[in-house]
């Protein structure tokens, strides 16, 4: 069953039409292995070449600095081991207390093999801690690893701004970058980023595909070893059907980005979020209001659970995610919202609204038309909802 309305596009998008198309012809007749020496598996090895150099075009990069991978997940823990490899004398690095699992479980395991991993701390807003960013780093820090946008609050980093600093004191830098790819300019050439990962089912792309940004001299050991592909970066045979439809939606991405398509989705973004302020008592908007994706809203209804409210919305067909996740049998908020400092009577409630080219007016307006209600009766059955209770102050206390 189609949903009616989907708002979880930063958990995945739906394949655009034409990258389907793109990819159909490699599912059947033009099935040859592009490393082949004949011209059968030449043509396709065409149109690899053909992807790679329209995914560097997205970035502004060198279609050689382009490694295809099997997703973002792949690509940053590449990217973290290549500087350890590259380094092994460093034993630290940094990250921040709000990355995606892809870069915060890789950490916290290499923190368990003796390496010394610090978290860069956020502000109630999801602003990073510049100052404890550069107050830490030395010596024997082998990379930096931060989100160009965070996936629940799509808070941006200023990425162009600190990725120089680092590179100034001979740290490698690396930048997830699943959640700005398609929907804000990518320059990597005026960026100084070390490493950047995408990902393509993030931008209208098929899943199982992602890319790893490697700028040229960067020093290098791959993960993945086996056969020559991708110049010995990552081996094993290429996913062509995957990889002309990234390369694909990586076009389409561009021109759109271009046609100013990003403004429109961040005025419905904006007409969702003025609305539910207007027709919901006690919503938060979580996440910093200027340095924002333009397609991502994620708000708090205090003294409710995110999941009922998920469960409600999915019986009317509106898809959405949740702030929190459910884990060992106990409710707990996102690490992103602790480390913003989300209060508990909110954080527990969060939502996150995804927009994407594909909204349309008539999806916000049903949104609006659904949720207060849904809202409504869940106070109603919570033993803790008070109209006239302390507010949660919006100058939230990182903890």
């Amino acid at each position: 069953m189609n949903p009616v309305v989907y708002l979880d596009n930063n958990a995945t998008t739906r394949v655009d039409p034409a990258v389907l198309e793109a990819m159909l012809p490699f599912f059947g007749e033009r099935y040859g292995n592009p490393s082949s020496m004949h011209a059968f598996g030449g043509s396709v090895a065409a149109e690899l070449r053909r992807a790679r150099e329209a995914v560097a075009q997205l970035i502004a990069a060198s279609p050689e600095e382009i490694v295809f991978t099997s997703g973002a997940t792949e690509s940053n823990n590449t990217a973290i081991h290549a500087a350890i490899e590259a380094f092994p004398q460093k034993r630290h690095l940094v990250t921040s207390r709000v990355e995606h699992p892809a870069v915060k479980n890789v950490c916290e395991r290499l923190s368990r093999r003796g390496y010394r991993v610090t978290f860069v701390p956020v502000d109630g807003r999801g602003l990073l801690d510049l100052d404890f960013l550069l107050d830490h780093l030395g010596p024997d820090t082998a990379i930096v690893s931060l989100m160009w946008a965070n996936n629940e609050t799509g808070v941006i980093f200023p990425i162009e701004e600190i990725a120089p600093l680092v590179r100034s004191r001979g740290i490698l830098f690396h930048t997830d970058a699943v959640q700005a790819a398609g929907k804000l300019p990518i320059d990597v050439g005026r960026t100084a980023v070390d490493f950047l990962s995408l990902s393509g089912h993030k931008m209208h792309g098929p899943k199982g595909i992602g890319v790893l940004y490697i700028r040229r001299g960067t020093s290098f050991s791959p993960l993945i070893v086996g056969g020559h592909q991708e110049r010995g970066r990552r081996a094993g045979t290429e996913n062509t059907a995957a990889i002309v439809g990234l390369g694909r939606a990586a076009e389409l991405a561009r021109r759109h980005l271009a046609a100013g398509v990003s403004e429109r989705v961040r005025r419905l973004r904006d007409r969702l979020e003025r609305g539910i302020l207007e027709r919901i008592p006690r919503a938060l908007v979580n996440g910093d209001p200027a340095a924002r994706l333009p397609n991502t809203l994620n708000v708090s209804f205090e003294f409710v659970e995110g999941e009922a409210i998920l469960l409600l919305l999915n019986e009317h067909g509106i898809c959405a995610s949740s702030g929190s996740a459910c884990t060992s049998g106990s409710l707990e908020p996102s690490h992103v919202l602790r480390a913003m400092g989300v209060p508990f009577t909110a954080a527990h409630g969060s939502i996150r609204f995804s927009l994407s080219r594909f909204t349309t007016e008539e999806e916000i307006d049903r949104v609006l038309e659904v949720l207060p209600g849904i809202i409504g009766r869940l106070r109603e059955m919570s033993p803790f909802w008070k109209e006239d209770a302390p507010a949660c102050s919006r100058e939230f206390q990182p903890v």
